[in-house]
């Protein structure tokens, strides 16, 4: 059994792997990454009955993955390049050789994978914590799913400049509900859900937008999802809005959170091996 460690900036995901299937997948809560990696490897050995003996080797990655020994309680460590682990965890996930994924965390990280190759073609800094930072200070809160959920009710026309409020009609592909700058309204009777709303939308407009450009620029035609914001309800509708206006598609793995951990997890096997 391989176990397969992300140690992100505050959450750390752990991953088994035997025989090149994904078994047991946890999570941990952490800002130390020693203390990460060992909370998250314990609570899957604890939580899954697993015993020391069966564990062949640790595989880390992520942003901590260099302030872990070479051992860890006496089984051998391996780091994994976080870009690689990306690339082979969305391969994985979606089953297909060739790819862009936009891996959604504290910012967002823009990779081409294919069977031979990966390639990290670029990202932004925008990301969930754009989400946490901004709504910190515009709304006051810190708690990721309570933003999403005052955002639910949030209505877009009070905080955006919308198409339809400089044009009388659609223009080219992009209707009158098409945003034509975010945050550009911010009426004074915009509601604090309205505002929630209005940082979420920006967010992945622009995680959107830059990965409808990656994919057209490798001529390839679907973007897989992943990372903490993988599947953002919100998220998941704001891209499927982009998908429609510009043929792209944006597909989200069930376990895209666990991506890179089970990228690192699989990263001993040859690329190819995952499609047989």
């Amino acid at each position: 059994m391989i176990i397969g460690i992300d140690i992100g900036s505050t959450i750390t995901k752990a991953v088994s792997v035997e025989a090149g299937v994904v078994t047991r997948q946890v999570k941990t809560k952490a800002m130390d990454a020693v203390t990460s990696a060992a909370g998250a490897f314990g609570k899957m050995l604890i939580e899954n009955n697993i015993g020391m003996k069966d564990i062949e080797r640790i595989m880390i990655t992520g942003a901590g993955a260099g302030k872990i020994p070479d051992t860890l309680f006496g089984i051998s460590t391996e780091n994994v390049g976080e870009i690689t682990a990306i690339g082979i965890g969305g391969i994985f996930l979606s089953g297909r050789e060739n790819i862009i994924i936009s891996n959604v965390g504290t910012g967002t990280a823009i990779i081409e994978a294919h069977r031979n190759k990966i390639v990290h073609i670029g990202g932004s800094g925008v990301g969930g914590g754009t989400i946490l930072g901004l709504s910190k200070k515009l709304l006051g809160m810190s708690n990721f799913n309570e933003i999403m959920a005052l955002a639910e009710s949030g209505n877009l026309a009070t905080v955006d400049l919308l198409l339809g409020d400089i044009m009388n009609s659609d223009l080219s592909f992009l209707n009158k509900e098409s945003t034509a700058s975010n945050f550009a309204k911010m009426l004074d009777s915009a509601a604090l859900a309205d505002i929630a709303l209005g940082i979420v939308n920006m967010v992945y407009q622009v995680i959107g937008m830059l990965s409808v450009f990656a994919a057209r620029s490798r001529n390839i035609d679907t973007v897989i999802v992943t990372g903490n914001g993988g599947n953002n309800p919100i998220g998941v509708r704001i891209l499927q809005i982009i998908s429609e206006m510009y043929a792209i598609k944006f597909c989200h793995p069930d376990s895209a959170e666990y991506t890179t951990a089970i990228g690192a997890g699989l990263s001993g096997r040859n690329v190819q091996d995952i499609f047989l």
